[in-house]
């Protein structure tokens, strides 16, 4: 890799020429093996199945003159990163404010704990209809748009609860927090993106996992500052709506400032691409692009699928737990609201540090299915513990049980968004992320419902060993997931990418053999 500053922007077009001239389509994303032509001689340039066949597809995705391209880092990476990170830490941050201080809220709004509730789970019900529509403006308009959106409506949702601040304003604090459940669909599936697009291949995983660390640490800071900031105080309404109207117009100040630096930080992409890989997809003409059979493609890979639902279980586990949180510590610590956000804090916090020690990992082994699996099996042994020692009347056993509950449920995330992505290259990243998120929010509306019922009715054990089953299921479904690392391949030179290519024009072999691609239907 060869660094480059924004001085890069002004070499010659000589040498754009030089680093990605492949005139040729190269194996493209979402559906179309190159209709690589056999030179001088009209033989099948490319055919799925035989050694033969493998280095065509091979030699398709090199430029032309059989080198490999050169690719350069560019600076401005650390700082989108570093800004994607900082406006979806708010939207995170926005999302548990309430469920953490659901006993607050409680009276303020002269609410239920189901309506309350309500306010995180719809996060999870914006999210699964608006995916798709969410994942499509990713891949057909583009990265800075994406990002633009949201950014924009998360500040425009941090505005609205500003005018919620009165007991009887539920339903605009509603609404305001649905606008931002709207901001969240075009925030969770871009760490992947973010990733591929603007870091190299010795620092993909980390980056992605920096990312997703940003989100934590909105949830960490969610649970520790609300309470801090809006304590607990029944016989005076109008302290309580002071300290949330502080709370409130904080949040929309630096949302908006956040806003503004998306604007002037973010770009479609690099000058130059990053990785081989991304040098392979950038030669793609957009008009080949099928987001329809991209969604065909990724449900007809079996590992994915069985990844699908793994990562939904577990990732809709711990948005459960997080919900459900300050309800579980109440019940048993009466009057710990403070602890109770501290313990959510340390839970997030260790998460964050297995995030990254996850992410360094993947980029130093490439072991993906294996990590995963392991990470898999400590978070359902954390599960069971936490469980089982959450009643015993001492809290720093629950600090010490929940921080191991979240370095491993937690620290997840990352690996889940980065295995997605291996097994499916060349399909988007966005589109890969975009689903499993949805997943996530299925599962998580599914889980806060039952355990919020199975804690009401029962105990908080009840719905805790509702989760451990689960959780246990999900092992099961990781061990079976098939590890094909497609990426990988293509950035060691492997490039054994596991595509079909389908005649079409004609029935006739002799003709089809210049013209293969994949089926799109969109």
């Amino acid at each position: 890799m060869v660094e480059a500053g924004d001085g890069a922007e002004e070499e010659a077009e000589g040498e754009r020429a030089e680093m990605l001239g492949a005139a040729e389509p190269a194996l493209p994303r979402n559906g179309l093996l190159p209709g690589k032509e056999a030179a001088n001689g009209g033989g099948c340039a490319a055919r799925s199945g035989g050694p033969g066949g493998r280095a065509a597809e091979a030699e398709a995705m090199l430029p032309a003159g059989g080198g490999r391209a050169e690719t350069r880092l560019s600076r401005r990476r650390l700082a989108v990163l570093a800004v994607f990170s900082c406006y979806s830490l708010v939207n995170a941050f926005q999302w548990i404010q309430y469920s953490i201080l659901s006993n607050v809220f409680v009276s303020f709004y002269r609410a239920s704990f189901a309506h309350v509730d309500w306010l995180s789970m719809v996060y999870m019900v914006a999210y699964v209809p608006l995916i798709l529509p969410a994942t499509w403006l990713l891949d057909a308009r583009g990265l800075r748009l994406t990002a633009l959106l949201g950014a924009g409506l998360n500040a425009l949702g941090a505005w609205l609860k500003c005018a919620s601040v009165a007991p009887g304003r539920y339903a605009v604090t509603m609404a305001a927090q649905g606008v931002c459940a709207v901001a969240q669909v075009f925030i969770l599936g871009l760490p992947s993106r973010v990733a591929a697009v603007w870091f190299g291949p010795a620092e993909v995983s980390t980056a992605c996992a920096v990312a997703v660390l940003g989100n934590q640490l909105g949830t960490a800071i969610g649970f520790l500052l609300p309470p801090v900031l809006v304590p607990n105080t029944p016989d005076d309404i109008d302290l309580m709506a002071h300290n949330i109207s502080i709370m409130f117009y904080g949040t929309a100040i630096v949302s908006t400032l956040l806003f503004l630096l998306t604007g002037v930080v973010f770009e479609e992409k690099p000058k130059y691409p990053p990785s081989h890989s991304q040098a392979v997809l950038q030669t793609v003409p957009p008009e080949d692009y099928s987001y329809k059979q991209s969604i065909i493609n990724l449900f007809k890979n079996i590992p994915f699928v069985l990844l699908l639902i793994s990562y939904g279980i577990m990732t809709g586990a711990f948005y459960s737990v997080s919900t459900l949180l300050n309800q579980m510590i109440i019940t048993h610590y009466e009057g710990e609201e403070v602890n109770a956000g501290r313990i959510g804090l340390t839970l997030v916090v260790a998460g964050m540090v297995g995030s990254i020690i996850c992410g360094l990992w993947l980029d130093y082994t490439k072991t993906y299915k294996q990590t995963t699996l392991i990470v898999y099996i400590l978070s359902f042994m954390g599960m069971v513990v936490f469980t089982f020692t959450l009643d015993l009347g001492y809290l720093i056993v629950v600090f010490v049980t929940g921080g191991v509950l979240g370095f491993f449920m937690t620290g997840y995330l990352p690996l889940g968004f980065e295995f997605a992505v291996e097994i499916t290259y060349p399909e988007s990243e966005g589109t890969s992320s975009g689903l499993l998120n949805a997943s996530a929010q299925i599962f998580g509306i599914i889980f806060t419902l039952v355990q919020g019922k199975l804690i009401t009715n029962y105990s908080p054990r009840a719905g805790n060993l509702f989760l451990c089953a689960w959780i246990f299921v999900g092992i099961i479904l990781t061990a079976l997931i098939k590890s094909d690392l497609r990426r990988h391949n293509v950035n060691s030179g492997i490039m054994n990418v596991d595509v079909k290519a389908v005649p079409v024009d004609s029935p006739v072999e002799h003709e089809t053999c210049t013209a293969l691609k994949i089926q799109s239907a969109l």
